[in-house]
This record gives structure tokens, sequence and C-alpha cells, in this order.
């Protein structure tokens, strides 16, 4: 859900409200009960979760190893000098 911005006309004082999409705008100042109006270009963030989001999709690859537990490369990158 996102988080939209709002001001008073009547006496300048500007909050936040999170509400879903579909909710009504607000109308009434929380300070002095005047009209509101929603401010353009707030309520839209960006936020990323989750496990390695960078290291998911942007690290380096690691090689997988292999049955005897070495690392089976195709690239010369990772291996050992055994």
């Amino acid at each position: 859900m996102p988080t939209y911005e709002y001001e008073c006309d009547e006496c300048g004082h500007r909050f936040e409200l999170f509400q879903q999409m579909t909710d009504e705008p607000a109308r009434e100042c929380p300070e002095c009960g005047g009209k509101v109006r929603r401010l353009i270009g707030t309520g839209g963030g960006l936020i990323l979760k989750g496990a390695g989001f960078h290291a998911n999709d942007y690290g380096k690859p690691s090689c997988p190893a292999s049955g005897n537990g070495k690392p089976s490369c195709c690239s010369g990158e990772c291996q050992s000098d055994s």
C-alpha cells in the first residue's frame, strides 16, 4: 500500500496517510479540520525486499560443486591450483 502526502489549504499542515489505492482520498485536516489536497508525485516508493536481491540478481556467479566436492567451473576464474 502506498503512502500519500496531503497538505491543508487553510493552515498548511502536511501529513501522510498509508492507504490502499482504492481508498477515498482524505478530505479533512487532522489539525484544523480544513480542506486538504493530495500532493502530486508522492505515494510511489520503491522497496526492495527479500533475501539477497543484489546477490541473486547482480552478484558474481558462483561455481557449482561437482560430485567430488571440488568446483566444476565453466570458465577458469575459480579453478584451484591443485
